[in-house]
């Protein structure tokens, strides 16, 4: 059996069922409703108070909506997450609310929340009276933020909101309890990789860094990469498949070069390469034919190569013909007498004497004679039924040579040609052996190290941009060389696109060659990089459930605007929007007729 070999799962989302709300969620405190709003997945849950708050979100489903064509003709309407399944025939009608990470669509959004709810078992009809802890993007735009607390508040009128940041939750979520923190985060999405210092517990938004690439771009480059080396496959090489491969088989070098180097080994080729079996049909044409039909189309097919024959000859008897008229006209003028044209008329024939002209006439009209009676036989025979002497000897091997030879000799002898053999036998197909298996397979090589190496190494696909190992080193050397010391002993890994084999000793590696020498270092994964947000949004919430220093509430969105934000361990830093100052009636005036003055003379210059 061949090693090696994986199939493609190919996996369909299973439609949520609609749960009902938990008994404890409606006691006499409402319990909070944790939304991790993720680019790639949602993830919606409980968070319970008591002993054991639930071991994972009731709810994850990819960030998708796709609209139907639904509406008075009675079609479906908007379908989200797992209710699309497959996501490939869907493809073009995906839409998302996220740009990059951050929600700019909010209508799109509003219908991801209304599954979470529905799904949740929240009726939203009336007002959602649950308090909502939602993750957002670092340094997430006013007015995004604005827009989401426009929707909660004004759409689904909930009590309050709290809003952190994902990687910060999962930062705090794998740290000791009470504690003042300080780390460095390396988080690294579907669309984008933040690098996040952290001192003393609170987020330093002024040396955070963003590269734009995650695990979207590598599905897209591997796509690119596997496109390019099978181009016969291009359809079944889908965006659903390359993701599977990045998570499934993908792993990062911890020396990229060293690792290429590797792979130019053929032994270590064939020991590593993964063949990923794209599925086929094993059934081929004729396969299921009883002996009847075969015999049928083996004398269709000879039927159909003795009239292919057949109109080759009478073509090469025309042409034959045509020739022996040439000649004969030649012959007339020597008889005649008219030697100047004679004499041209062999030049172009390219003869030398009467003689030769004898002997190509003598030779021509035995060849249309012979090809004349040849004609009249198979018109004969085409009138019978054909018998299949022998349907177990397949004779193409004389047939092809035997027209080879004909066009052969038509190319040496232009003005005659001999009558080809006999070609009229029975014959029969000969199916090839043929491994369609091996031909329906991917064999993915160093793309299982170049697609995600995009995140060290932007320049493999054309991005201007500084990868991880960089903007690491550029956001230690913004601080002094003590609080560089302290950063570096918790450096901590988070996101779904850190799950890569090898991704923690490539870390490392990187920090031993910028830090100096035989200083200490220590780096970090998340217990689960891809949960571990929403279990420290889910702690967050039950531990600060009655402060009310960290809750956006419905009287301070009134007051305060939606941008308005509270801050806490694991949120953003706020900026107010600063607007400028209204001038007195007076200066305005003043400054009107001054612009109109300038405007004058200005017009006069």
């Amino acid at each position: 059996m061949e090693t090696n070999v994986f199939r493609f799962r190919d996996a369909r989302a299973a439609p949520d069922p609609v749960l009902e709300a938990e008994p404890v969620a409606f006691g006499s405190q409402p319990v909070p409703l944790v939304l991790d709003n993720g680019s790639f997945q949602a993830r919606a849950g409980w968070a319970c108070p008591g002993p054991d708050p639930g071991p994972e979100p009731r709810l994850q489903f990819r960030a998708v909506c796709a609209r139907g064509r639904g509406g008075a003709r009675g079609g479906p309407g908007p379908q989200v997450g797992n209710a699309l399944g497959s996501l490939e025939p869907l493809r073009w009608m995906l839409r998302s609310p996220f740009d990059r990470n951050v929600p700019v669509n909010l209508e799109l959004q509003e219908l991801l929340l209304d599954y979470s709810f529905q799904h949740l078992g929240v009726s939203s009809q009336g007002c959602v009276d649950h308090p909502i802890v939602l993750t957002e993007a670092v340094c997430n735009p006013l007015y995004s933020r604005q827009m989401m607390s426009e929707l909660l508040f004004e759409c689904y009128r909930i009590p309050k909101v709290a809003y952190g940041i994902d990687s910060l939750f999962s930062f705090y979520h794998n740290m000791p309890k009470n504690a003042l923190s300080n780390g460095l985060i390396i988080s690294s999405g579907y669309q984008c990789t933040h690098i996040l210092p952290v001192l003393e517990g609170r987020l330093d938004a002024k040396n955070c860094k963003r590269i734009n690439l995650g695990g979207s771009q590598a599905a897209g480059y591997l796509q690119r990469l596997l496109q390019l080396k099978y181009p016969g496959h291009l359809a079944a090489i889908t965006l659903s498949r390359m993701e599977e491969i990045l998570q499934e088989h993908s792993y990062i070098a911890e020396d990229y070069g060293a690792e290429l180097q590797k792979w130019r080994c053929p032994d270590y080729y064939e020991n590593n390469v993964h063949k990923m079996q794209l599925p086929f049909s094993s059934k081929l044409l004729g396969s299921t034919l009883t002996a009847e039909e075969k015999q049928e189309r083996r004398q269709q097919q000879l039927r159909r190569l003795q009239e292919l024959n057949a109109r080759r000859r009478e073509e090469k008897l025309q042409l034959d013909q045509e020739r022996l008229e040439r000649l004969l006209y030649v012959q007339e003028l020597l008889e005649d007498g008219q030697m100047d044209q004679f004499h041209k008329a062999l030049i172009e024939l390219n003869m030398d004497s009467p003689e030769e002209l004898q002997s190509y006439i003598q030779k021509l009209t035995l060849a249309v004679e012979q090809a004349k009676q040849k004609i009249l036989q198979t018109e004969a025979s085409l009138e019978v039924d054909v018998v299949d002497s022998k349907p177990e000897t397949p004779d193409l091997e004389q047939l092809e040579p035997s027209l080879e030879d004909v066009e052969s000799i038509n190319d040496f002898e232009p003005l005659f040609s001999e009558e080809a053999p006999e070609v009229e036998k029975p014959v029969t197909t000969v199916q090839p052996v043929f491994n369609l298996a091996a031909y329906h397979q991917l064999f993915v090589g160093t793309e299982r190290i170049r697609a995600p190496e995009i995140i060290f190494q932007p320049s493999l696909i054309g991005e201007e941009q500084a990868g991880i190992a960089e903007t690491l080193h550029y956001v230690l050397d913004r601080y002094p060389k003590a609080v560089q010391d302290t950063l570096v002993q918790n450096v901590f890994l988070t996101g779904g696109n850190v799950m890569y084999p090898g991704m923690k000793a490539r870390i490392e590696k990187e920090l031993l060659e910028m830090r100096p020498f035989q200083s200490p270092f220590q780096v970090q994964l998340a217990s689960n990089p891809v949960l571990d947000a929403w279990y420290g949004a889910r702690d967050w919430a039950l531990d600060h459930l009655e402060d009310s220093g960290a809750w956006v509430t419905r009287k301070d969105y009134e007051e305060k605007g939606g941008e308005y934000l509270k801050e806490h361990c694991a949120s953003n830093t706020y900026v107010p929007i600063r607007l400028p100052k209204q001038a007195s009636r007076a200066s305005e005036t003043s400054g009107r007729g001054s612009g109109a003055s300038g405007s004058g003379a200005g017009e006069q210059a």
